[in-house]
């Protein structure tokens, strides 16, 4: 089985990509995420970097978390990978949807000469939504653009009704794969232990609403993950 790391945001769409790479096969040896140099929160999804950590600890997968800053953050990405590829690591597994976006990744892996992995490109973004409740995966939204979606978003839970209310929103991707939300993923089939969050709080900054989250607790699930 080939060796793979996931490009990580504790997103819906990255945790999906992950346990469909697994069904195909693929080993996973680390999860990749990178956090802004300056806040030390999720680039694009601002959650904290502990948050992602604990993430980790709760699926058992090791991570790789690296610093960032916004100019130079294409080069430190490709020095992380760089740098584990020695341990036999041959691709990257990424959570694109559409074919356009998916460019930047076959660039990188492509530099590096190993595998871009796409399990989710080309699939309808509502069926990959459904896909991932149907799965069983739980994730909230933990950011928005505010001028798409407002305060009344923030922390809502992906299910049926999630799914029923955002088709309405027209022209926007129900998968917000434009940026119209973020989520954070926290239990699933591939999770050995969950997260509940305990304290948080809404906040409104620079066109986004966020949830800024104080307090969080792993619970050890009582049945084991599933495997895949």
């Amino acid at each position: 089985m080939s060796k793979v790391i996931v490009s990580w945001s504790g997103g819906k769409d990255s945790c999906l990509a992950c346990y469909q790479a697994m069904r195909l096969g693929y080993t996973v040896s680390y999860l990749l995420n990178t956090i802004s140099q300056e806040y030390k929160r999720v680039r694009f999804h601002g959650i904290k970097d502990t948050l992602v950590q604990a993430q980790s600890h709760a699926l058992g997968i090791p991570l790789l978390q690296r610093e960032t800053t916004a100019e130079g953050y294409e080069q430190e990405f490709k020095d992380t990978i760089n740098h584990v590829i020695p341990e036999g690591i041959e691709g990257v597994v990424f959570g694109d949807i559409y074919m356009n976006m998916r460019e930047w990744a076959d660039n990188i892996c492509g530099d590096l000469g190993v595998q871009a992995i796409e399990p989710l490109c080309g699939r309808n973004s509502e069926e990959i939504l459904l896909d991932f409740i149907d799965l069983g995966f739980e994730a909230i939204v933990i950011a928005t653009q505010a001028n798409i979606l407002g305060e009344e978003w923030i922390g809502r839970k992906l299910d049926k009704g999630f799914l029923e209310d955002i088709r309405r929103y027209k022209p926007i991707d129900v998968c917000g794969e434009n940026g119209e939300y973020h989520t954070l993923v926290t239990d699933g089939p591939l999770f050995r232990q969950r997260i509940k969050i305990c304290e948080s709080e809404k906040l409104l900054r620079d066109g986004y609403w966020f949830l800024d989250i104080r307090k969080y607790q792993l619970f050890q699930k009582v049945a084991s993950p599933a495997s895949v």
